[in-house]
């Protein structure tokens, strides 16, 4: 006996079937869409202010370098094509010698603030009593602004100041005072010894949460297998604190070559512009002398030269593994 199966019928297609034949690939599209949108909003103030306070200015001095735009003058700004540059490196000694204060300034305060500020994150991230006190007194000159800061420097390197004073009485009187900021020779050095003091505090906190970040189970280790503090030093702290230290030297970088609240408070450039920076000289050129044109070229040339050493260092601190 044989039994035969006749297969179900199957309804035909409907036509909004064959149209939208899965709707969830339509719900995905439109959900990424309303999150590209929302993304948009919300870094949309960020893009606004880059643009304005960056973009901007940046193509505005590019284009003013170029001409001989003044300030404030009836005649309108005529186009000078390279003269501005070859004027700052031919006919402009100031320009020359900021430039060089500028450079010798970072070079000195980049690894002397570095290095001071992670002296002074290991001797506080001991486990002693007061060490809270200690990180509040380093941090305090972070926090007080420069101005009122360089203010205050400035009448302790007078000659009758309190640096004077200070050393007079270490030396028993053997020493006589010098007017600082008055003297080519130990004008730019003052400047160098405030700034560092100023921010060192400021970088000796970033340090601190670097070192606070190596797993104390390294240092257990490295104590199990004999190591000294030298090597514990050379083998555990020092590679844990590889992207601090990136970041610390980048930060200093940029602070040492925009020095300029320092110089036009305590100097105004100082003896024969001894203590002359880019910065200043562009800011004096631009709106103390009205040259906004050449102003923009100085501002034009120090941020390629920013761009230079952002790069140099850059590849000098890149992960080489």
């Amino acid at each position: 006996m044989t039994t035969s199966t006749t297969p179900a019928p199957v309804a035909p297609a409907r036509p909004d079937d064959v149209a939208h034949p899965d709707p969830r690939p339509r719900g995905r599209g439109a959900a990424r869409r309303r999150e590209g949108r929302s993304g948009l909003a919300m870094v949309a103030p960020a893009l606004i202010l880059l643009v304005l306070f960056l973009v901007i200015p940046v193509l505005l001095a590019f284009g003013l370098s170029f001409t001989n735009a003044r300030l404030i003058s009836p005649n309108p700004p005529r186009f000078v094509g390279l003269d501005n540059f070859v004027r700052a490196f031919t006919a402009d000694p100031v320009f020359l010698r900021s430039t060089i204060n500028t450079f010798v300034f970072a070079l000195v305060v980049v690894p002397v603030q570095a290095g001071l500020g992670l002296l002074l994150a290991v001797l506080v991230n001991q486990k002693i009593r007061g060490v809270t006190a200690f990180r509040v007194i380093f941090f305090i000159p972070v926090v007080t602004s420069i101005v009122v800061v360089s203010i205050l420097w400035k009448f302790m390197y007078q000659e009758d100041g309190l640096v004077n004073s200070f050393i007079d009485t270490l030396t028993f009187g053997a020493w006589q005072g010098t007017a600082w900021l008055n003297d080519p020779s130990t004008a730019l050095g003052a400047i160098i010894v405030l700034s560092i003091w100023q921010a060192v505090g400021f970088h000796m906190l970033i340090w601190l949460s670097g070192l606070q970040t190596i797993p104390e189970e390294l240092y257990e280790a490295a104590r199990m297998d004999g190591a000294s503090p030298r090597q514990q030093f050379a083998n555990v702290t020092w590679p844990g604190l590889r992207s601090t230290m990136v970041f610390v030297l980048v930060t200093i970088t940029i602070a040492a070559l925009g020095l300029f609240v320092q110089i036009d408070v305590m100097t105004q450039g100082g003896p024969v512009n001894s203590t002359s920076t880019l910065v200043y000289h562009a800011v004096r050129k631009g709106y103390r002398e009205m040259e906004t044109g050449y102003g923009a070229t100085i501002s034009l040339i120090f941020f390629v030269l920013v761009l230079i050493v952002a790069l140099v260092q850059r590849f000098l601190t890149r992960d080489k593994d």
